[in-house]
């Protein structure tokens, strides 16, 4: 069951704060906000004096989150990205004493949605129909998505700033006199209620990166090569764009993974980064720095996307009411060897 220290972390005041509180002590001077947070706590929590003493915390279900994961955990491991918001779940959830729970993966055939009510809130990592986003609202009101970009009403979201650091991307190549700019992602999948996926090639760093061409008035040098999300299609498809009669002197990856394999298909032509072609991807793993070249990467922390997604759970198994919550997480361009300036 909760402890005294439990109750203390979520109101972020000292445990002997709590204990004199729930012991209504009338000597001990505190605001009155402040005293009923604490006591909204303890009956949130179904603290008991007697239940505390012993067992283990935080297993009653008001406090538990229920995590549906758009990967498995073998696919997982091979994009960096999702593994690290997982993770950062995982750690904050840990900190808070609250126990993650995965109730079915996204792409599960069938789900027991109504299982979703047994969770003081449900996590979701990856993007889902406004349908499938619908269903778990109605089994459970507190709903966080993550890296999902949808408009769906009424639930909190927290994704990445990629559409516009695409564009910063995009302006720092223009201003090192680059025109052909291509550009190679990965399929912007949905998940539908029943698991299956529906696949197009509007994913935000692309349509970005689309906009931008346009609005320079570079339609004629736009190349955007979509596949999957490996290192197998990276190299593909960054040879279909060295084999073009107009090859670009710069290519925007959509992920590090796909990086690698467009770093083996420049070296396989006989070409060479950066003399011949920039490139810049997205990820920012840590063996970027030992390619060579050193790979320039936009570095998102994802680690920190998963604790902040605990954190807006947290406050809703707290806090049920209250507006939705949209936050949008800064990234940082790093910088390396894999970027040149050319001459126009």
């Amino acid at each position: 069951m909760v402890s005294i220290r439990d109750i203390a972390r979520m109101a972020s005041v000292s445990p002997a704060s709590v204990s004199r509180i729930l012991n209504h002590d009338q000597s001990f001077s505190i605001n009155e906000e402040t005293r009923k947070r604490v006591i909204d706590i303890a009956n949130q929590m179904h603290y008991s004096k007697d239940a505390s003493k012993k067992g283990p915390r935080f297993n009653h279900d008001s406090m538990q989150i229920g995590l549906i994961l758009r990967h498995n955990r073998e696919s997982e491991l091979n994009d960096p990205y999702f593994h690290e918001i997982h993770r950062g779940i995982e750690l904050e959830a840990a900190r808070w004493r609250m126990r993650v729970i995965t109730p079915f993966g996204m792409k599960d055939k069938v789900k027991e949605w109504k299982r979703l009510n047994d969770f003081g809130a449900i996590i979701m990592v990856g993007e889902m129909t406004d349908e499938g986003i619908e269903m778990v609202k109605q089994v459970n009101d507190n709903v966080i998505l993550v890296d999902n970009y949808s408009e769906h009403p009424g639930v909190d979201v927290i994704k990445t700033d990629f559409s516009e650091k695409t564009q910063e991307i995009l302006d720092l190549l223009y201003g090192d006199g680059h025109r052909k700019i291509a550009f190679i992602g990965g399929y912007n999948s949905v998940v539908r209620p029943d698991g299956s996926v529906s696949r197009d090639n509007r994913e935000v760093r692309a349509v970005s990166y689309r906009n931008w061409m346009k609005l320079h008035d570079l339609q004629d040098e736009m190349n955007v090569q979509i596949g999957r999300w490996t290192a197998e299609d990276g190299m593909i498809l960054a040879k279909e764009i060295l084999q073009s009669h107009n090859r670009p002197t710069a290519i925007i990856v959509a992920s590090d993974p796909m990086a690698m394999g467009v770093y083996k298909a420049i070296s396989e032509s006989g070409l060479t980064i950066p003399d011949d072609i920039s490139v810049v991807s997205f990820d920012d793993v840590e063996m970027n720095q030992y390619l060579v070249p050193s790979l320039s990467s936009v570095r998102m922390e994802a680690r920190e996307m998963g604790k902040t997604a605990v954190k807006l759970a947290r406050d809703r198994m707290i806090e049920p009411s209250g507006m939705p919550m949209k936050l949008i997480c800064a990234s940082k361009l790093m910088i390396r060897e894999s970027i040149k300036k050319i001459k126009n």
